[in-house]
């Protein structure tokens, strides 16, 4: 199969421009050659600047939300822009120094992403500048055959829900530049270049592309499979696994019995899935440097497995019941007790569990 960027290189579509390209490190082709390597090679067109999405250009803040500074690629002598900083879109002095912006992102599959409204907000930004945008297509690297999950509800939009579609979007990443642009109204100068010899069905190992890290939390395709559904714990008061290195794939707290828990999700049988028990301790993020009992996700069958029914089947509601200090031999202590609530996609509570987590 060909990429999209690699249609794009091999013509003469950019000869004569200023370049600027919006990449990160899985911005690569067949050969790991990246596209700002493959644009500041050619004699045909200037690479003028470079653009970066969340946790930057080089991908290299791995935790959450932590804004990236801009900086300058010395080596190739251009300012790269970081638009998870002070702006979340190029501003006009920025795009002043293109004639194009070449979008190459790696999506993952799932609503719930910033690298796409990133993109939303280059077309936007690009709209009002007359400047012409040409996103290079990608594989989903969880296929284009299934969607799965609810629709974002209006007046919940933000940067990492900005329009109205599933939690398992089942688009390529040009297909959801086009949604964005035509259906939803943003009307900026675009153009597709679309990918040669990829099916709707193909999950991202049944390509001949090698998979580099979208984002830090992202490690493999096993990551992507299951994050449609085990990111809809991000807001509650479980780990989803984020300062492991099986970020969600691994869920739990320090007040859950594993063992409970993975006998439970097993028992409803969900297709293409198993849940074995773990402890786990995260280095960062929620629970940081304390033991956690709960679950690791096995998918054992990518074509029969629904994410999204992973994060609905149960939801947990945890509580602080109570919170209150003890002063013995060892120092004073200070006990947190925790109430959760299992609950079902039929509303029934399956289990409540009660626990205690000691801090000093």
């Amino acid at each position: 199969m060909l990429l999209g960027s690699e249609r794009l290189l091999t013509s003469p579509r950019l000869n004569g421009l200023r370049v600027g390209v919006l990449a990160n490190p899985a911005s690569i082709d067949h050969s790991y050659t990246h596209v700002v390597d493959r644009l500041s090679q050619s004699t045909n067109h200037t690479l003028a600047a470079i653009f970066g999405p969340q946790h930057g250009y080089q991908s290299n803040l791995q935790d959450n939300m932590i804004e990236t500074p801009h900086a300058k690629d010395g080596r190739r002598n251009v300012p790269i822009f970081s638009l998870y900083s002070e702006t979340r879109e190029p501003t006009r002095d920025m795009l002043d120094l293109i004639d194009v912006l070449v979008i190459d992102l790696q999506d993952v599959g799932a609503r719930i992403y910033t690298f796409i409204y990133t993109m939303a907000n280059c077309l936007r930004a690009a709209a009002r500048a007359g400047l012409p945008v040409i996103v290079c297509d990608r594989p989903n690297p969880i296929g284009g055959a299934r969607v799965e999950g609810p629709m974002l509800e209006a007046g919940y939009e933000s940067f990492v829900g900005q329009f109205r579609m599933p939690m398992r979007h089942g688009m390529t990443v040009a297909e959801l530049a086009r949604l964005f642009n035509e259906h939803h109204g943003i009307g900026a100068d675009l153009e597709i270049v679309p990918m040669q010899g990829w099916s709707r069905e193909m999950y991202f190992d049944a390509t001949d592309l090698p998979w580099v890290m979208p984002s830090p939390n992202m490690p493999t395709l096993d990551t992507a499979i299951v994050y449609p559904g085990t990111v809809l714990l991000e807001g509650t008061l479980l780990s989803e696994g984020r300062g492991t290195t099986r970020p969600f794939e691994l869920i739990g707290a320090p007040w859950l019995d594993g063992e409970l828990l993975a006998a439970r999700m097993n028992r409803v049988g969900l297709p293409g899935v198993h849940f074995r028990a773990v402890s786990f301790e995260p280095t960062f993020q929620k629970h940081a440097r304390i033991a956690c009992g709960g679950c690791q996700i096995h998918v054992t069958a990518c074509e029969d497995f629904e994410p999204v029914k992973v994060g609905d089947t149960v939801t947990a509601t945890g509580r602080v019941a109570d919170v209150y200090e003890k002063t013995g031999s060892s120092g004073t202590l200070l006990f947190i007790i925790f109430e959760t609530d299992y609950v079902n996609q039929d509303g029934r509570t399956v289990a409540r569990l009660r626990g205690t987590a000691i801090r000093r």
